[in-house]
């Protein structure tokens, strides 16, 4: 047996829809993630997790007490799964990026927002530290955001920044699966449980197609 870490991404948001940048803003889900929530839910729990962890923004830890309530255990918070911070880009849609910033729009990186390795790093070493809480077979889920749990796992695995972009998104409270072997963490799954939506992340658009 050996360690597994479910990377739950949160329920749809009226951000989302709207393809608002939301980074570090605390938005709720809405009324489709509040079922998306339960759905996941209700599927996650036959993994029968041990232990349960989210990021301290509402949309990433309402998903993580769906689970919670199913399944008996509490949810522990750790701002270090937060979602990228957007900087200026925070609350806007992506049409007004573009026209406001074209070049930045391109190359994905807010003024005044986080780089991408900064979040690989902080995220990663996250997991890592709940990982190393679980017994030898035991499973961690980790409630967070689509930019932020990509990029987390890119670093987890070991790729480089290079090859980061051939992890595609993932879909609204869809998930992927990585578990501990004898060279380290390898992925399972990715992007499972997908609903017939297309993803909307604060991911850079290349990640989502």
């Amino acid at each position: 047996m050996s360690k597994r870490i479910v990377c739950l991404r949160h329920g749809q948001t009226l951000w989302n829809v709207e393809q608002r940048f939301q980074g570090h803003s605390d938005i709720p889900l809405d009324e489709t993630g509040i079922a998306q929530a339960a759905r996941a839910a209700s599927l996650l729990a036959s993994l029968r997790p041990t232990l349960i962890v989210s990021s301290d923004l509402q949309r990433a830890n309402d998903t993580a007490l769906a689970l919670a309530r199913v399944v008996g255990l509490d949810v522990s918070v750790d701002k270090d799964l937060r979602e990228r911070g957007g900087g200026e880009w925070e609350g806007l849609t992506r049409d007004e990026i573009a026209a406001r910033w074209p070049e930045e729009y391109v190359a994905w990186e807010a003024p005044g927002g986080e780089p991408v390795a900064d979040v690989a790093t902080r995220v990663a070493g996250a997991m890592r530290r709940w990982a190393a809480k679980l017994d030898d077979d035991g499973l961690l889920v980790v409630a967070s955001h689509g930019a932020a749990l990509r990029l987390g796992i890119c670093e987890l695995l070991g790729l480089p920044e290079q090859l980061w972009p051939a992890l595609g998104g993932l879909g609204n409270c869809s998930w992927s699966v990585l578990q501990e072997g004898r060279r380290g963490w390898r992925l399972l799954e990715h992007n499972a449980g997908t609903l017939p939506e297309p993803v909307r992340s604060d991911d850079r658009p290349e990640a989502e197609a």
